[in-house]
């Protein structure tokens, strides 16, 4: 493995949902430690700032620590779990899968059980089970009480097991959690690529936490850093799959996908207009792309203390909120060259633009 392919092994096969960070940010604070000052917020975002040169802006880049997973909610007398999501998932993504519950005892081994489709009639088996109706078998027995033996307890966070693998195409990486640790690992090989370089600003990259149940650590650390610019990195979302209709734009391969639109956020003009020019001259690939449902950590950032210029790219992965996503290598690539151009380009003369009149 190469230093990037090891370092998303490492981020990716962290495990830690909102508000159980913590093993993903001691990944990220490790390979952060040497290029920038360390602090954290109260709601546990990690900050770590690089000054540049005087007078320029402070720009933050975010990228959200947290992947989506479950919690303990119920433990029956039996010994089956029950378990609520932590952000968006489908039902026919998770039955059947394996998952650990990590418990006060350490990590448990568990599986989503499902009904064997001999045993459904026809018309139950073309229905999605709600999540409220499934449940966690750890190897359930009469006579075995899990909460004594195996220390699970209600507010145990539960994760995908999916470990890291390079794939038969060796472009092609498989993980979970690239949502979104593949962007925590680009402001780690940003904050390495400028260790010896100069900068026109001062940079804050923020693991931010709990992105995926309300963008809640955006909000808090943006406050706390308030930032002059801000850049969010997210991933986008590849539809070069059977089930997208015609030729789509947004795939893997298609270079960092620049948001244009979603639900809490719209860019600011001036700073999507340079991301895109700035791509252009540079001849990185790269596609535009909107969320109708959803938003990003962008959308709290942007409305931080009295607002922050704020524009959101990331690479494209495919199956994004399940236990198996896939990214291009390329995408990755190509969405740090942007990102190492965009900041040079941030300067206190674009800074002073963005507050003229048109």
């Amino acid at each position: 493995m190469d230093f990037v392919e090891q370092m998303l092994k490492e981020m990716t096969d962290a495990h830690g949902t909102s508000g159980h960070e913590g093993s993903a940010r001691s990944v990220m604070r490790r390979y952060l430690k040497n290029n920038a000052r360390i602090s954290y917020d109260r709601l546990g975002s990690l900050i770590a700032e690089k000054k540049g040169r005087a007078g320029g802006p402070r720009v933050m880049i975010a990228a959200h620590l947290d992947e989506v997973g479950f919690m303990v909610s119920e433990i029956d007398k039996n010994g089956y779990i029950r378990f609520l999501p932590l952000g968006g998932w489908w039902g026919h993504v998770v039955l059947g899968q394996r998952v650990k519950i990590h418990t006060a005892k350490g990590p448990v081994v568990a599986v989503v059980g499902c009904t064997p489709p001999h045993m459904l009639p026809e018309e139950k088996r073309k229905n999605v089970l709600p999540l409220e109706k499934m449940y966690l078998d750890v190897g359930c027995q009469k006579g075995f009480d899990v909460k004594k033996k195996l220390g699970i307890r209600k507010g145990d966070f539960i994760t995908p097991v999916s470990d890291f693998a390079v794939m038969g195409n060796k472009k092609m990486y498989l993980a979970k959690a690239f949502d979104n640790r593949v962007c925590c690992a680009l402001v780690c090989d940003l904050f390495r690529s400028l260790a010896k370089k100069s900068h026109p600003n001062t940079l804050v990259g923020v693991g931010t936490v709990q992105e995926e149940v309300g963008l809640r650590g955006a909000q808090t650390s943006a406050h706390g850093v308030n930032p002059d610019l801000a850049l969010v990195l997210d991933i986008g979302i590849a539809q070069d799959t059977p089930g997208f209709e015609g030729e789509q734009e947004e795939k893997l391969g298609s270079g960092p996908a620049v948001l244009v639109y979603d639900a809490g956020m719209i860019p600011n003009e001036r700073l999507l207009k340079l991301v895109i020019a700035t791509a252009e001259k540079a001849k990185i690939p790269f596609c535009l792309t909107s969320i109708l449902r959803g938003s990003t950590d962008g959308a709290r950032i942007s409305q931080s203390r009295t607002g922050v210029p704020t524009v959101t790219f990331g690479p494209p992965v495919r199956y994004i909120h399940s236990h198996n996503g896939i990214l291009n290598r390329a995408d990755y690539d190509n969405t740090l060259k942007l990102l190492q151009l965009v900041v040079q380009k941030l300067d206190a003369a674009f800074l002073k633009s963005l507050q003229t009149a048109d």
